[in-house]
């Protein structure tokens, strides 16, 4: 597993440009408005947003798990803790196939935890769900 940061930024390329070589890697997906980073050292999935209105830089945080399984075993977890807002199971999101849990903390703060089922679906052939940043105001109430 590895911590996500999800970031809002107010420029995609600029943010691209900033976090490529602070972090001395390449971006591994760009689409419009959107990238991500796969960390190796410090391992990071690094998320990026354009969303130049965003009131917060911090869109929400997560946890990447690599074995399908360890989506059940957080799942129930976090039911027996009372901390599961929704699940979502085979969303197109981040232009990825993903199974998906989320959380809230006291303050509001939106936890993801998925693990991703195929890194580049063909979306117009896949029911589309929202996003995170959509998904979140969803799993506001």
């Amino acid at each position: 597993m590895r911590l996500q940061l999800a970031l809002n930024v107010k420029n995609i390329e600029n943010a691209i440009t900033y976090y490529s070589a602070m972090f001395d890697t390449p971006p591994h997906k760009i689409r419009d408005g959107y990238a991500n980073f796969e960390i190796a050292n410090p391992p990071l999935k690094l998320v990026l947003f354009e969303n130049p209105d965003a009131d917060e830089h911090l869109n929400h945080l997560g946890v990447e798990l690599f074995d399908a399984a360890d989506i059940g075993i957080a799942k129930k977890r976090l039911e027996d803790a009372g901390l599961m807002k929704s699940v979502e199971v085979d969303s197109i999101c981040c232009h990825a196939q993903q199974d998906k849990l989320w959380t809230k903390d006291d303050t509001e703060l939106s936890w993801e935890w998925y693990t991703i089922k195929d890194d580049n679906p063909v979306e117009s052939a896949q029911k589309v769900s929202q996003c995170c940043s959509d998904a979140l105001e969803q799993n506001s109430a």
